[in-house]
């Protein structure tokens, strides 16, 4: 799996600014659905925003920790209760900057 650089992810930061979540975490928690859903997003959109609301600090790493190791995907940031995925799909829509 790669790795993104700095660069990348200041890039991907940039477009992820004007993004609305596309998956929101309820009281329910992290459930097969949930996870199926953020993948789906993430295969047709490659970069999406998930909002993780009404968990601990502590809850939340964990579940952004099996979102990520579940989706295959890439934590490009956390803002508050907001995390910033991307993961390439087979034909990248989104072109990166070399590191």
């Amino acid at each position: 799996m790669m790795t993104l650089s700095t660069k990348q992810k200041q890039y991907l930061k940039g477009l992820a600014h004007h993004l609305n979540p596309v998956v929101m975490l309820g009281s329910n928690g992290l459930t097969e659905g949930v996870i199926a859903e953020i993948d789906n997003a993430l295969n047709h959109h490659e970069l999406i925003k998930v909002k993780i609301s009404g968990a601990d600090h502590e809850t939340k790493q964990l579940i952004i920790d099996a979102i990520i190791r579940e989706t295959h995907s890439h934590k490009v940031q956390t803002i508050g209760h907001i995390l910033v995925l991307y993961k390439p799909s087979k034909e990248p829509l989104i072109q990166l900057p070399r590191k």
